[in-house]
């Protein structure tokens, strides 16, 4: 299937079909893969990209393995996003800004700021409707509040919520042998604060 087919079979198709979680989700997921795989700059293995996902064109989007793209989230070109990155629904990235700094001529009139790419580490939850600004990268192993507006860099292991955002702390090494993982359990529950700012 050349490009231009498979932009068709995902913007007049796939897209709108069910989420992963929902009837037959996990087939439209693998058809979403498989199809957009192709249409990115780089694609892991096992990417899942929810329904609604936009992504313009795709020809300068990275995205590594055990990647997701959330429902209805809005990737635009020049992303880069790591290995093993979960993302909510409802995420915004954007890449410029309108220019505003005449008065004389209406903001709508005076085009675009250039283009600053977002880049996303490794091994990063980003909440549900989760804002990212131009040009800012996201360290490898934080996480992202919901609804936080992320206008400068994040640390690594930063654990980030709020609008303007702010650090609430950062992630620690734990001993395996206090905290088993169990696959049937989910995440270890965050402490009662924490809850009140994560969500995905």
């Amino acid at each position: 299937m050349c490009r231009v087919a498979r932009f068709v079979a995902y913007y007049g198709l796939l897209r709108h079909m069910p989420a992963s979680t929902g009837l037959f989700g996990s087939f439209w997921q693998r058809m979403r893969f498989h199809c957009c795989r192709r249409l990115f700059l780089a694609c892991g293995e096992n990417v899942n990209i929810e329904r609604g996902a936009y992504f313009g064109g795709g020809r300068t989007i990275r995205i590594g393995e055990n990647s997701g793209m959330g429902i209805n989230a809005i990737v635009p070109r020049g992303t880069t996003i790591g290995a093993n990155v979960m993302m909510g629904p409802d995420v915004t990235i954007i890449a410029q800004n309108h220019r505003f700094s005449r008065l004389d001529v209406p903001m709508n009139a005076q085009g675009f700021d250039v283009e600053r790419p977002v880049t996303i580490g490794d091994d990063v939850w980003i909440g549900t409707r989760v804002i990212i600004l131009p040009g800012v990268t996201i360290g490898a192993g934080s996480i992202l509040g919901a609804g936080a507006v992320i206008a400068k860099d994040v640390p690594e292991r930063a654990i980030v919520v709020g609008n303007p955002m702010r650090v609430l702390r950062f992630r620690e090494q734990q001993d395996a042998s206090e905290t088993p993982l169990r696959r049937d359990s989910g995440p270890t529950p965050a402490s009662t604060l924490e809850r009140q700012h994560l969500g995905g």
